[in-house]
């Protein structure tokens, strides 16, 4: 971690348990980030806290210890199944799965258990972790719901409530989900509540007055260090131009580790397929990519054995993969606010990026919203020949086809076989009559 992203605050100077100390001392973590800084002394006095802080500040580290440290100072005795005592809501299971690996770290050698609930996997395995004690539940509100209402959990012993990415609820459509959550927790005079979110928009304030307690607002200054820390550049070519620009980006910068954003699905597999038919080793995630298949792409990517990735928004936000040194956009999003998240996957804990835009025909006009957002020009690149390069043809990429599509395809040989055996006993029956 960059010694310009911390503090001169030890966490030992904080009001933390011996056995979370140990742990951060094992993680290698000793000073804190101005967001853990201004929001520890807070929540460590039981006082809620809304906090606006940009990714990769260290909030996740943040509410684990206030939430580990409540559970800590707390004589309620064990935990018995399905009466969690933390709550973690989370917009996307990507974000969900990593504060979860974030947990498991943190608590390795503490006595408190962990489960996570998300969307799209392992739905019985999921519903089995309310077999056992859990104090710490964290996942996405649709499946948290989905289980809720199945009564295999209730909420009723829940003394701390984080809402992590707050604004990117509301982005995603969520808010009912979230608001019918925690309405069926206990009051929020007695349980302890973070709140933190990339901006605090109205609609984002009305919520942390209405589910907290008086929270303390901690802002840390979102002019944002990060994104001063980022090289950012924009090449505007011809929609034909964008493939062999990419390509000859690729082999003049030879990036340690690039992710390169693209705004749908279909141009997200073309984009993959020309990197993959020119020799870069790359991995795919998008909406419609398997989640157990998304989650092992993105391990690999974490250690390294792909050095590039190709991600639609899935990936622009919650997620840590460090020593990311380049992000491409190559389609520029529609928000500035997008455009701050994209490039967000690089620069993390104080180091340096880059981030480089195509301004397409297509998506040009969103250059005006991502510049007002962000207060600055983003410097203009010249395409040069020598920079475009020649793609060699694409790859394909295979699709498997969906289980249930397999079923109904067995099925139908099933009952063809079936009538040719009825067929041909028939016909040899016929036979032996007319005989």
């Amino acid at each position: 971690m960059s010694e310009q992203h911390l503090t001169d605050i030890p966490f030992g100077s904080l009001a933390l348990d011996s056995r979370l100390l140990r742990a951060l001392e094992v993680l290698k973590f000793d000073r804190c980030t101005p967001i853990q800084a201004e929001s520890l002394p807070l929540l460590l006095s039981n006082k809620d806290v809304s906090g606006q802080a940009q990714t990769g500040t260290g909030k996740t580290l943040a509410f684990l210890l206030a939430c580990a440290q409540r559970l800590l100072n707390s004589d309620t005795g064990k935990t018995e199944p399905g009466k969690p005592r933390v709550l973690i809501l989370a917009p996307t299971r990507e974000l969900a799965i990593q504060i979860h690996k974030d947990a498991v770290d943190l608590l390795t050698d503490i006595p408190l258990t962990t489960a996570i609930c998300y969307g799209g996997k392992a739905y019985e395995k999921q519903k089995q972790q309310f077999q056992e004690p859990a104090d710490f539940l964290i996942g996405t509100p649709g499946r948290l719901i989905d289980f809720f209402k199945q009564k295999l959990y209730n909420l009723k012993s829940v003394e701390v409530m984080v809402l992590d990415e707050a604004d990117r609820m509301f982005d995603m459509g969520f808010i009912s989900d979230v608001r019918f959550l925690l309405r069926r927790l206990p009051s929020p005079e007695k349980r302890l509540s973070m709140l933190f979110s990339a901006t605090m928009a109205h609609k984002v304030m009305e919520l942390a007055y209405e589910h907290m307690n008086q929270a303390q607002v901690v802002k840390i200054d979102s002019s944002s260090p990060a994104v001063e820390r980022i090289s950012q550049s924009i090449y505007h070519p011809a929609n034909h131009e964008k493939i062999p620009l990419l390509l000859g980006l690729m082999k003049q910068l030879n990036p340690e580790r690039s992710i390169i954003f693209i705004n749908t699905k279909h141009t997200a597999t073309r984009v993959w397929g020309y990197l993959e038919g020119n020799g870069y080793r790359t991995a795919l995630i998008s909406g419609d990519i398997h989640q157990n298949k998304r989650e092992k792409l993105l391990q690999k990517f974490h250690q390294g054995e792909y050095a590039i990735l190709v991600a639609t928004d899935v990936a622009s936000r919650g997620l840590h993969i460090p020593d990311v040194t380049h992000i491409f956009n190559y389609d520029l999003p529609e928000l500035g606010e997008d455009y701050v998240h994209r490039i967000g996957r690089t620069a993390r804990a104080g180091n340096s990026g880059h981030a480089i835009s195509f301004a397409c025909e297509d998506y040009a006009m969103n250059l005006l919203d991502i510049e007002t957002y962000t207060r600055t020009s983003i410097p203009s690149m010249t395409i040069s020949n020598d920079l475009l390069a020649d793609p060699k043809p694409p790859i394909k990429l295979k699709k498997s086809r969906p289980l249930q599509s397999k079923r109904q395809s067995n099925n139908k040989n099933g009952r063809q076989r079936n009538r040719s055996r009825s067929n041909n006993r028939s016909g040899s029956k016929s036979h032996q009559s007319s005989s």
